[in-house]
């Protein structure tokens, strides 16, 4: 039987600020030096970096599997030392080839070691209750980037860039690695469909039965085309952000503020879900995020850039919103069978485009400046339609 489920929310959620702190808000600090050091240029290592999405995207499936039969302890485990072999041959790679290799093995890691592995391994054991857990983890591991970038600052500053990796190596044998070892042991078989000592189920999750065979594919791409579309407007803005706001004619102490104010806004909009949104169904919840952006782009790109600041509130709730809703939609829709599995199919694109998305978008920004975030406006607007197209209560299987 598992334990309490806040101590284990709270050893996911910290293992989970680690694993996406040393990973993927680690180019954003160390690019830089390391290009400096090895004699190349902040794209290549980038473009290494986004190899690691692409191996992400195609290990994720079957990671998911594994946890759906044996329980997220052993894989999480695994990729603790997964990460810190990844980390430790950045800091010793003396060249090109050892900088790729190293980022792969960082993207078998991030496959099966960022939320998709830990809202598995929730659901794996809390089946369809597990949607209060999910949005815990996202509440935590929200923090990666304000824990994550001054200390990888302070590390380099003090003992460069190759010390850094090594240190954060260190992190995942000595807390990540322990975290995941006190998940409880689950047997090998399916996920439950009910937690045998959960509380009462949330009933927006709860009461939404599964879909009907005919539906399920549907319901697939549509969630499939939602995260890709989604998570390519999060990471092109995560890149370009400081340059867009200007190029749409914002200052730069007001670009500056723009991404000051998506962090709070991100965990604002989380404990937002934690408290009242948790009532309705995370449909619902989707259709809200994705709405935010194209509302805030609106406003900036039709009224003026005095309201940049609004587009980084709004960006930053949707953002906040959609981290949870991709834990907590399919599994209100489809179930907790072969929920892993699932995760791992619905992400796979959302990781490539994710990779394309610094490229991409630069290039769009380069052409059209400020009348860029028209193009990120517009894949939001497509990504609420294909939500509206969904129903809230889907046939039973």
């Amino acid at each position: 039987m598992p334990g309490p489920r806040p101590a284990i929310v709270a050893r996911l959620g910290t293992a989970q600020t680690l694993a996406w702190a040393s990973t993927y808000y680690l180019p954003a600090i160390l690019a830089a030096p390391m290009a400096r050091d090895l004699g190349t240029t902040v794209p290549t290592v980038l473009a290494a970096f986004s190899l690691a999405l692409v191996v992400s995207a195609l290990v994720g499936p079957r990671a998911g599997h594994t946890i759906d039969r044996r329980g997220g302890r052993p894989v999480l485990m695994i990729t603790s030392l997964v990460f810190a072999a990844g980390l430790a041959g950045l800091g010793l790679c003396q060249g090109l080839p050892g900088l790729f290799v190293a980022w792969v093995v960082l993207g078998l890691g991030m496959g099966s070691g960022l939320y998709e592995a830990a809202f598995a391994t929730l659901v794996r054991l809390y089946g369809r209750q597990a949607r209060s857990g999910i949005t815990g983890i996202t509440l935590i591991a929200g923090f990666a980037s304000t824990v994550g970038w001054p200390l990888s600052a302070w590390l380099e500053s003090r003992y460069g860039w190759r010390a850094t990796c090594g240190a954060w190596a260190a992190l995942h044998l000595l807390l990540g690695l322990p975290l995941n070892a006190w998940l409880p042991r689950v047997g090998a078989g399916p996920a439950p469909a009910q937690a045998p000592a959960a509380p009462a189920a949330e009933p927006s999750a709860a009461a939404s039965p599964t879909p009907a065979p005919r539906d399920e594919w549907r319901a697939m791409l549509v969630l499939s085309w939602v995260f890709a579309a989604t998570l390519f407007t999060a990471t092109a803005l995560a890149t370009h952000l400081p340059r867009l706001m200007q190029a749409a004619g914002a200052s730069v102490a007001t670009a500056l503020l723009v991404g000051a104010l998506i962090g709070p806004a991100q965990v604002a909009a989380r404990l937002l879900e934690f408290g009242f949104l948790r009532r309705l169904h995370p449909l619902w919840v989707a259709r809200l995020a994705t709405a935010l952006h194209p509302l805030g782009a609106g406003l900036l790109l039709l009224v003026g850039a005095a309201w940049a600041p609004v587009l980084g509130l709004l960006h930053g709730a949707g953002n906040g919103l959609l981290t949870i809703t991709k834990g907590t939609l399919p599994l209100a829709l489809f179930g907790s069978a072969g929920y892993g599995a699932r995760q791992g199919w619905l992400m796979a694109p959302a990781r490539v485009t994710q990779a394309l998305a610094p490229v991409a978008f630069g290039l769009v920004l380069d052409r059209l400046q400020g009348h860029a975030l028209w193009v990120t406006a517009g894949l939001g607007v497509s990504a609420l339609a294909a939500l509206m197209w969904l129903p809230t209560k889907t046939a039973p299987r």
